[in-house]
């Protein structure tokens, strides 16, 4: 440092002293001489020196000073000059020489506009910073990693400078980037490789790819940093069977082509190793067998690191040995495997620090500055007093993240532990996130547009309502939920809901209160005083009541509800068995579900399984009597009568693990509908029957059937005219997250599903179905709700439907695919 000092810096010049007599002096004054933007004030403080210092000339606290005015790396030349001398007192003045500022710098060579802006976000160059030799390397650098990450192997860059006469004393630069042909990976090859096939050890290698046909999604550019990480994973492997110390000695890249490179890996593979005695020390809470049975290795078992590691630390499904003790309080808990070789056998101890039990001692939350804390802190499964309990922690952030008004990205929770006297903090971490919406729905069915307004406050406050101030614009932080919505396609069709729902009636326990009632009119689209003037209204009500179960664990749910229906009908012939009159539903559903999913929307584990029965007092067996089929059908069916069962079950598996949480899904459903009837010499219901068939969106006939999707084929178009009695759907979906902003969720699918319905029992055939597969992408924005869009291909024809088109688009917004 010192002899590069001397090279860019002249000692003191002081033609009075004699350098071969060190004298110390007191500084009497400092100049500096130099300074175009900076404080010359500030090069004094920089150099550490000030009047009234003693000084040895020569000697190493000039050195020393014109060091450190130097390390500020703002200055190309720095020098110490005396400007006077009396006696012992002696006036030192530095000239100094700034680097230039920047005035401006643009991108040259091979560089579009596109990539230029992503590199000033990458270089952040500013205007008036100094140039100096660090910033111009470190632009150069940071270009050229850009384009090598790219795949854009061969790729270089230089920097230009000119002065610029905006600014005083500054230059201006041009980054001049040549790119290059962008290189492949040609073959990924392995010498040494004797247990395992090259195929398995280039599957192992997640991000290093070969260019290959069949890689149609996959990359096969070279990234310096995949590629060591995937030299990991392929020693991962070897680990995982028994190759406990296999290492990678060699790697080669080499261009093949200009356009190509080829990878050699040489790998030294060990010998296998297995698994010999197994044992525990340290343990008091459970016993050796106890620990053994949960490690789930055997004497004999080929050696698996990674077996070993999931088994002893955090297993994503809980089945291991750290929240074994983690669940009963042992925050502290640290299990330690000595392995010890002899031959190819390990002996495998576990060393057990079990420290001692915590328990909680405060509850806190922070970050939600809209929903109320009682909201919050009731969903939490956690309470001051208990024992720590990781598993139960965990399922208090699912219940968080389920409730739908925070980011599932930032619900966190933070242990604050105090060794000292057993206790520990928590800290539940929650980001607000908008949960209110603005539904505007479309759809097309019966030569007609359907539009839709609907309003849903899903953190509605009811006990605010009348509180001035909560009016931001609305009453919000209790967790209900208010829904209004309006349905229209002009004279033709008029609709008009309302709901609530109260998630924890009463405050003390999970129990539920829904209420809603709805109005919908129907007509030809004539005035009402013309003689074909044809009219349909419904009124509905209900009244729900729901509640958490402990048995056989707190995932179950039990819902009664309550409901009525009028049916008015007024030359109404194109529906039901009867034209005019009235006909009143009354009738009471069960429903018995088990949800563990936690995500509202993009769900990535967990599943739901629903079993429910909808039915009516059974009028006709009170009436024996009565023989209906000689009534009119409006008399008949004053009173309508039925009993409806369904099930249906989907299921949400992960099949990667990325750290960027963009996860592969598997979501899989099966879903079984039966209406039924108690008398036949009433007949069926005309009501609540199925139809299958199209996208589920089918305009504005939504007036007591049940609509089941099946994309590909047309709308209802697989069921009869007066509906179906039986009804099968199958469903898988792969699903892809595209974006997983709160604001816009957006995640691509491809389906195959099959589904069908039958009129009597004798037709039912659960393996007789209308096969479709397909794409889509699925869209949520807060203020929405949920769109999507399909692309559907039937692979089956349709009695009747001749004209039907083999593939089609299926749009919907704010509506789903139907419950099925």
């Amino acid at each position: 440092m010192a002899l590069a000092l001397g090279a860019r810096a002249q000692h003191l010049n002081v033609p009075a002293v004699d350098y071969g007599y060190p004298k110390e002096y007191t500084i009497g004054g400092i100049t500096v001489s130099g300074c175009v933007t900076r404080d010359p004030n500030a090069v004094k403080l920089f150099s550490g020196l000030k009047v009234g210092d003693k000084v040895t000339v020569p000697g190493d606290r000039i050195s020393r000073a014109i060091r450190a005015i130097w390390e500020q790396k703002l200055f190309t030349d720095v020098r110490f000059e005396e400007a006077e001398l009396r006696g012992n007192t002696i006036f030192l003045h530095i000239i100094v020489k700034e680097n230039p500022q920047l005035a401006s710098y643009g991108f040259g060579g091979t560089v579009s506009r596109n990539e230029a802006d992503k590199l000033r976000e990458k270089i952040n160059l500013q205007r008036g910073q100094q140039v100096n030799d660090a910033v111009k390397a470190n632009a150069v650098r940071t270009v050229s990693q850009y384009f090598i990450d790219k795949g854009f192997l061969k790729a270089s860059a230089r920097i230009t400078e000119s002065r610029d006469t905006t600014l005083e004393n500054s230059v201006r630069l041009q980054v001049l980037a040549s790119k290059g042909p962008k290189v492949r990976i040609k073959d990924i090859t392995f010498t040494g490789n004797h247990s395992l096939p090259a195929s398995k050890l280039r599957g192992a290698m997640k991000n290093t790819k070969r260019k290959r046909w069949y890689n149609i999604f996959g990359s096969s550019k070279f990234k310096q940093s995949d590629f060591r990480a995937d030299q990991d994973k392929v020693i991962d492997l070897y680990n995982e069977k028994g190759f406990r110390n296999a290492v990678i000695t060699r790697d080669t890249v080499f261009f093949s082509t200009p356009k190509k490179i080829s990878i050699n890996l040489t790998v030294d593979e060990g010998n296998r190793f297995y698994f010999r005695n197994i044992g525990f020390t340290g343990n008091t809470k459970y016993t050796n067998d106890t620990l053994v049975s949960l490690l789930g290795i055997r004497r004999g078992d080929v050696y698996n690191k990674k077996k070993l590691d999931s088994r002893l630390y955090m297993n994503p499904s809980g089945v291991d040995i750290s929240s074994l003790y983690m669940d009963q309080g042992y925050l502290s808990f640290s299990p330690e495997p000595i392995e010890r070789v002899e031959g190819d056998s390990i002996d495998l101890e576990v060393r057990i620090r079990e420290g001692k039990q915590y328990r909680v001692r405060d509850v806190t939350v922070t970050g939600n500055t809209k929903t109320f804390d009682h909201v919050v802190r009731r969903e939490l499964r956690t309470r001051p007093g208990d024992l720590f309990d990781r598993s139960e922690v965990i399922r208090s952030q699912q219940q968080l993240i389920s409730l739908g008004f925070f980011d599932p990205a930032q619900v966190n929770v933070t242990p604050k532990p105090d060794p000292r006297t057993g206790m520990v903090d928590l800290d539940y971490i929650v980001a607000e996130k908008p949960s209110d919406r603005l539904e505007l729905s479309g759809g097309y069915g019966g030569g007609r547009v359907l539009v839709s307004l609907g309003l849903s406050f899903t953190n509605f406050s009811v006990r605010k309502m009348f509180d001035r101030k909560a009016w931001t614009p609305l009453p919000a932080g209790d967790g209900q939920t208010l829904s209004l919505r309006a349905q229209t396609n002009g004279s033709y069709y008029q609709s008009y809901s309302a709901s609530f729902i109260e998630p924890w009636l009463g405050g003390r326990k999970p129990n539920s209160l829904s209420l809603g009632g709805y109005y919908t009119r129907q007509t030809n689209g004539i005035a009402s005083s013309d003689p074909l003037y044809q009219q349909l209204g419904i009124w509905g009500a209900s009244v729900g009541l729901g509640k958490r179960l402990r048995w056989p664990d707190d995932y179950f749910f039990l819902n009664l509800t309550g409901s009525y229906q009028r049916y008015e009908l007024n030359n109404w012939n194109s529906l039901f068995a009867f034209s005019n009159g009235n006909s009143n539903v009354y009738a009471l559903q069960l429903r018995l579900s088990r949800r563990s999913v936690a995500e509202p929307f993009w769900i990535t584990q967990g599943s739901e399984t629903a079993f429910s029965v909808k039915a009516t007092p059974p009028f006709s067996l009170f009436h024996p009597d009565i023989i209906y089929t000689e009534l009119p059908p409006s008399q008949r069916y004053a009173l309508a009568e039925f009993h409806k069962w369904k099930f249906t079950s989907q299921w949400f598996t992960k099949l990667t693990r990325s750290k960027t949480r963009h996860d592969l899904v598997l979501m899989g459903r099966v879903g079984y509908g039966f209406i039924g009837r108690y008398d036949t010499r009433k007949g069926d219901s005309p009501f609540e029957r199925f139809y299958l068939g199209g996208s589920g969106l089918t305009g504005f006939q939504l007036d007591g059937r049940e609509i089941i999707a099946l994309r590909g084929y047309d709308d209802l178009s697989l069921s009869p005219n007066f509906g179906s009695f039986f009804v099968n759907k199958y469903t898988a979906e792969l699903r892809f997250p595209v974006s997983l902003n709160p604001q816009a969720t957006i995640f691509a699918l491809g389906f195959a599903e099959g589904a069908n319905a039958w009129n009597a029992i004798d037709q039912y055939n659960p393996f007789k179905i209308y096969r479709s597969a397909g794409v889509g992408l699925r869209l949520f924005l807060p203020m929405f709700g949920p769109m999507g869009l399909d692309y559907g291909w039937r692979f089956d024809d349709v009695p009747g439907k001749p004209n039907m088109a083999r593939s089609q688009f299926h749009f919907t917004i704010g509506i789903d695919l139907g419950e099925l």
